[in-house]
């Protein structure tokens, strides 16, 4: 499978630019990929005016996500702010080409942004199967706290669409490499770049990452652009049967 993600600034709560920016980068990727990820709040930036940018499941966003999906023939990945049924949350969406959907609520709301007071809590975690691959995605915060993302042998790609700021960015890349390593599965981390309409920086470190924390493919700082990386389901299968870690994990059942 192969792995692309898309690392640019944001257009501060703007989502039609940050639509058409997005679409500049689609082009090239035209039946050469599998996955296309995209950042935490791809179309608005890290907004806390929730209220404001809400949209439904199947709202503007969804539609747009799902004509880039047919057209490019991968599916296309990141969170943007949803509420459904009273509540609003950070939602992660994948959308592939053939009209299938999952998607994941952020669980872990950073409280010191702010996040907690704005969106609800996901509940849930999610494992779902692409083109022969088992993905389990997780937005930003989710990054910190490694009993919720724990591999129980039943994923093989961790996904993380971020706005990790430049402040932080040193925690960002050791902690893709560790949960890649902990949970023998290939990290693709996405974050941007640039200042957002609070003043804060980012400087991207966007990277696709081995089960041995090995970096596949990575971004260059502060720069735009596309990487892809390919990964092989067999390749992993058998690490995981030379050295099979998973085997001697502690079992435990998170508490919802």
């Amino acid at each position: 499978m192969k792995i692309s993600i898309i690392q640019t600034s944001l257009k501060w709560e703007d989502k039609k630019a940050n639509y058409l920016n997005f679409e500049k980068f689609f082009s090239s990727l035209i039946n050469k990929t599998d996955v296309v990820i995209l950042p935490e709040m791809f179309n608005t930036g890290f907004t806390m005016k929730a209220d404001s940018f809400c949209e439904p499941p199947d709202g503007e966003t969804f539609k747009w996500m799902s004509g880039v999906a047919i057209k490019g023939n991968f599916g296309i990945c990141g969170s943007y702010i949803v509420k459904e049924e009273g509540r609003i949350y950070n939602r992660w969406v994948f959308v592939s080409p053939e009209k299938k959907t999952w998607s994941y609520d952020k669980r872990h709301l950073f409280s010191m942004g702010g996040e907690d007071n704005q969106f609800s809590q996901g509940r849930s975690r999610l494992i779902f199967n692409f083109r022969g691959v088992r993905i389990s995605p997780y937005v930003c915060y989710d990054l910190r706290f490694p009993v919720w993302s724990r591999n129980t042998g039943d994923y093989d790609l961790m996904i993380n669409s971020a706005n990790w700021p430049e402040a932080r960015i040193n925690v960002w890349n050791i902690l893709l490499k560790a949960r890649a390593i902990e949970n023998q599965c290939f990290v693709a981390g996405a974050n941007l770049i640039g200042t957002d309409g609070e003043g804060i920086k980012y400087c991207g470190d966007s990277a696709l990452i081995d089960p041995r924390g090995e970096i596949i493919a990575e971004t260059a700082r502060y720069k735009e652009g596309i990487i892809t990386g390919e990964i092989s389901i067999t390749e992993l299968a058998d690490f995981r049967n030379r050295f099979p870690v998973l085997n001697d994990s502690d079992k435990f059942t998170i508490r919802q």
